[in-house]
């Protein structure tokens, strides 16, 4: 699902910020304005998958003329938010491995859940 959000960009010495005026607290930065638009699209894509995750009505961006930008330019920022949206709840999934490994883990406390889980991280590249 694609959203578009009005963003202010500042400069500043050391660099550029940008924030969503429409969403209280989305900003991002970075040391030049390439960084930042990317990283505005970053912010901008966990803050709204944040909210709907959360089940809140996301805000009607503002008219982009509506906004004051003295001293900073406006601009417009469109994410796919579908991109950072996972589902998380726990599927059951049906494992085998050897009785001897199952029993050294068990006496171990070691959760075959939670190894699974950190494997598939890491061989996913997550």
């Amino acid at each position: 699902m694609t959203r578009i959000y009005p963003a202010i960009f500042h400069e500043e010495n050391d660099g550029y910020w940008v924030e969503f005026p429409d969403l209280i607290g989305c900003q991002s930065s970075g040391e030049t304005i390439e960084e930042v638009v990317i990283l505005a699209q970053e912010a901008l894509s966990l803050y709204l998958a944040s909210l709907m995750e959360d089940g809140t009505e996301l805000p009607k961006p503002t008219d982009i003329k509506d906004l004051d930008v003295r001293e900073c330019h406006a601009g417009y920022v469109s994410v796919d938010v579908d991109q950072f949206r996972r589902d998380t709840r726990a599927v059951r999934k049906t494992i085998s491995i050897p009785k001897w490994m199952s029993d050294e883990a068990q006496k171990r406390n070691i959760s075959l859940s939670k190894v699974l889980q950190e494997c598939l991280i890491k061989r996913l590249e997550l």
